[in-house]
């Protein structure tokens, strides 16, 4: 399932979450955008964007700072990818629901 598909006429397309399962294979939800775990993944997302948020500041002070060392910085090149691969995903599931809307409006439109 790619996130935009829909399971069942007039049901919301799954929401891809802002986590993974233990093997590292995305996790979906379907549901009509309440209930608890839907509040959770909202929480998670902007704990997420927040964290690469701050993460960004940091690395804007240590690129400034020529004394840097290689450590140093590999470590904050590590966490910036870990930031970025949230990012990516809290995107893609924007994306996805944004997507399900415009075709939802586009059927409702033709009829």
């Amino acid at each position: 399932m790619n996130g935009t598909e829909h399971t069942r006429q007039g049901e919301s397309p799954a929401r891809l979450l802002p986590w993974t399962s233990p093997e590292g294979k995305p996790c979906y939800l379907v549901g009509d955008g309440s209930g608890y775990l839907w509040r959770m993944a909202d929480d998670i997302e902007c704990v997420q964007l927040g964290m690469a948020d701050d993460l960004l500041g940091h690395a804007d002070a240590l690129l400034a700072e020529r004394r840097a060392t290689c450590a140093e910085l590999r470590y904050l090149a590590r966490r910036l990818t870990e930031a970025l691969r949230d990012v990516r995903r809290v995107a893609e599931s924007r994306g996805a629901r944004l997507a399900g809307r415009s075709d939802e409006g586009a059927a409702l439109r033709g009829m």
